[in-house]
């Protein structure tokens, strides 16, 4: 009988928390609202990878696709840091999604048009971006007012398995349409569903911004921001560590070439490659139960970006094996969405309400921007040597990056959950 009934624990504290969906009827359509949202997203990351490869078949154009999104990310994120704790939240998401839509608009017309500019793609990849740096902010600002504080580490990790859910399926989906409906309806179909999330915005309250001493917009509320990092190393390595793994361990703007060159496949074999680390990414998000019980939640960042290193390297040491090479990459995907999770716990918990907009906005540049920064480094990298020195070379500096933040900012390693960051 003690063995059973310690059962229901053991298992409670591995699978995923859906206590904050349970309790929040605003979070439960807000996070309802971000997987149709983001499943949509998928489509058109995968999409624009395809069509600047064959508008071109260049691996720097390619990975000038992050170039473009991550000079809109910054733009974004200073100028959405300049309003982001001055402005209803609620509001701030509903244009957020009819600029998430004209982004898409402009990429279906292009790909309607059978040959557009590679510019045009650039363009629409950057605002879309530019959108992400002031919508993100704006959603994960509200999670501690939705929720609260003792379910916030529960709901990022609902969080991370729409983002990593939708990465493993929309990725797969998405090869399949291009290669059998073309990019228009990649697009379209992302497009489309922009619409829950609107829909989602649309029936919350209005989430008026709390008062604040100092300033809550323009340049002034941006310095605010910034000068809050200073002297807070903790909060501050959790940004340098993500954009060590992003920038050196993100090979994604190469999947379309090892999609050909290395496994010889075509759109179908590049949404596999898209959608193998959500592989990971959702099996670790959906297994979080037990990341409410971490104390040491600095370490526990490190040591998952040195696994992501190592599942990266290895992608790229397996040759034409596939199935090994896809392995490699969920591997990586697991750890990076622990990462994640405490990286994004030692945030929300540690900033106050009123400038909650302004570093979310700081995190989601970091997050989103080092991918992008990724692809660039990624796709000269293969130009300048291989794809595969590219994809070793980055899963290795990877590694010696997060053991040499480890090593310059032990307060990282020693930090645990509850203390000032």
């Amino acid at each position: 009988m003690s063995a059973r009934r310690g059962r229901p624990s053991l298992v409670r504290r591995i699978v995923a928390d859906l206590s904050p969906l349970r309790s929040s009827r605003e979070f439960r359509l807000i996070w309802t609202g971000l997987l149709v949202s983001e499943l949509g997203y998928q489509f058109t990351l995968v999409a624009t990878y395809v069509q600047v490869t064959r508008l071109t078949g260049s691996a720097a154009a390619v990975g000038a696709i992050g170039l473009a999104g991550f000079v809109a990310l910054v733009v974004g994120s200073l100028v959405g840091a300049s309003f982001l704790d001055a402005f209803d939240r609620r509001r701030v998401l509903i244009w957020s999604q009819l600029g998430y839509m004209a982004g898409s608009a402009v990429l279906l017309a292009g790909a309607l048009r059978g040959r557009p500019p590679v510019w045009v793609v650039y363009l629409a990849v950057g605002l879309i971006a530019g959108i992400s740096a002031v919508e993100g902010p704006t959603r994960s600002a509200m999670t501690p007012r939705l929720v609260g504080q003792e379910l916030v580490p529960s709901a990022l990790a609902l969080n991370q398995i729409i983002w990593n859910g939708t990465g493993l399926l929309g990725p797969a989906l998405a090869g399949v349409v291009i290669a059998r409906l073309g990019l228009a309806w990649a697009y379209g179909i992302d497009l489309v569903t922009y619409g829950a999330m609107l829909f989602a915005a649309w029936r919350i309250r209005p989430m008026p911004p709390e008062p604040s001493p100092g300033p809550t917009r323009g340049w002034a509320a941006v310095r605010e921001g910034f000068a809050y990092l200073r002297g807070r190393r903790v909060l501050g390595s959790t940004f340098v560590i993500d954009i060590i793994a992003m920038v050196f361990g993100m090979p994604r703007a190469l999947f379309p070439i090892l999609a050909v060159t290395r496994f010889h496949g075509g759109a179908e074999v590049t949404g596999l490659l898209f959608s193998a680390p959500a592989v990971g990414s959702l099996l670790g998000a959906a297994t979080t139960g037990w990341v409410r019980h971490v104390r040491r939640q600095g370490a526990a960042v490190i040591w998952a970006v040195v696994l992501w290193g190592v599942g990266i390297a290895a992608f790229g040491l397996v040759g034409e094996r596939l199935w090994l090479a896809l392995g490699c990459l969920a591997f990586a995907g697991a750890a990076d969405v622990i990462s994640a999770v405490f990286r994004s716990t030692i945030l929300q918990l540690s900033v106050p309400d009123a400038l909650r907009g302004r570093l979310s906005a700081i995190h989601i540049l970091v997050v989103t921007g080092g991918p992008r920064l990724g692809d660039l480094e990624a796709g000269l990298v293969a130009a300048a040597f291989t794809p595969q020195v590219s994809v070793v070379s980055g899963g290795v500096l990877c590694v010696l990056g997060a053991a040499l933040l480890a090593w310059r900012v032990p307060e990282l390693r020693r930090y645990r959950a509850g203390e000032p960051a």
